[in-house]
């Protein structure tokens, strides 16, 4: 209201209206200042308020204005660095958490894969040991297959005897066993001799080749049943006796 009452004072700018306010202040304690009832010596000795000049509260505004301005750039400086840190330091988390997942990712492939190579390989231990059972259960049933079935007549004895003088290296020949059991028992397997010398000893000759009970007991070959009367063990006993006193039943022609 008062501002429109001076003339000129609307066209002023901030600068102007800043100059004005500060001589007006500065009036207006100088006038106050004279006005001081008492009139003593003190008052009188203190030193006058002096006028402020126009152009000091203009700098003292200016002045100001600069010190904000400086506070301001440091305030928006430190906002800037603040929001850069937070910034790295939520990148930093981020990327560390993507190495972790990357890790535990890598560390669940290995594990997955050594437990699949395991599974694989007692896979395989398993399959492996399988054949080879198998294979010990074919070759047992071929064994089992192959082995000959002897007649239970003197060709079938004479035969299973070879066999079993072959695999215990004992000489002889089907004509060697069999010529000799023709003359000592006829082929009769319960053939028995109570004449003899042996027999009036008390240890007749027994079986097709005649064999007294001590050279059976000490020549008998195992694998074979410890019986004088079968005609298997009869014949390898004392096959094996003949290889022990002539070199083979080949070479007996006689009594032995």
């Amino acid at each position: 209201m008062f501002s429109s009452r001076t003339p000129g004072l609307s066209r002023l700018n901030k600068t102007q209206k800043a100059s004005a306010a500060g001589i007006a202040a500065a009036g207006v304690a100088a006038l106050t200042f004279s006005l001081v009832p008492g009139g003593n010596a003190t008052a009188d000795a203190e030193p006058k308020q002096q006028p402020v000049a126009a152009s000091q509260v203009a700098w003292k505004s200016t002045s100001d204005s600069a010190q904000a301005s400086a506070v301001h750039a440091i305030i928006a400086k430190q906002h800037t660095t603040a929001d850069s840190s937070a910034k790295a330091h939520a990148a930093a988390v981020k990327a560390a958490d993507k190495d972790k997942a990357e890790a535990a990712a890598k560390a669940k492939a290995a594990a997955k894969a050594k437990a699949e190579a395991k599974a694989k390989a007692a896979a395989k231990a398993k399959a492996k040991a399988a054949e080879k059972r198998g294979s010990k259960a074919t070759t047992a049933s071929r064994s089992v297959e192959r082995k000959p079935v002897y007649a239970n007549n003197l060709d079938g004895w004479i035969r299973e005897s070879l066999a079993i003088m072959k695999a215990k290296d004992i000489p002889g020949s089907y004509e060697g066993l069999h010529r000799n059991i023709l003359r000592e028992s006829s082929g009769n397997p319960s053939a028995i001799n109570n004449w003899d010398i042996n027999a009036q000893n008390g240890i007749p000759s027994k079986g097709l080749l005649q064999v007294i009970p001590p050279t059976f007991k000490a020549y008998h070959v195992s694998g074979t049943p410890n019986n004088i009367w079968n005609p298997v063990s009869n014949i390898v006993a004392a096959a094996n006796y003949a290889a022990d006193k002539y070199g083979s039943m080949d070479n007996v022609n006689s009594a032995y």
